[in-house]
């Protein structure tokens, strides 16, 4: 899908494909720091991302059923905007 984005950038914005691919690069690079430096993410009328932090817990490992210490964790979490998810369900709702 990335190389779709950058072609509709490139068009849209009339500039060149290695142009469009250095500001795709630039977002999704920028995103991701923000995300490793534990920071929320907005993008109105789309989602919102954050960092769940996860606490260590015993689990078990279903193979053999022994028990093992899972380590605490943190996850990168996605929650879709609510035009979003309106906008998905009516199109669902068209076809």
């Amino acid at each position: 899908y990335m190389t779709k984005l950058i072609e509709k950038i490139s068009e849209r914005v009339k500039i060149r494909s290695n142009a469009a691919r250095v500001i795709v690069d630039t977002i999704f690079n920028e995103m991701k720091a923000s995300l490793e430096r534990g920071e929320r993410i907005e993008i109105r009328g789309f989602g919102s991302f954050v960092v769940k932090h996860y606490k260590a817990y015993k689990g078990r490992n279903p193979k053999t059923g022994k028990i093992v210490a899972v380590p605490s964790k943190k996850l990168p979490h996605f929650k879709v905007g609510k035009e979003m998810k309106e906008l998905v369900n009516n199109q669902k709702k068209a076809q």
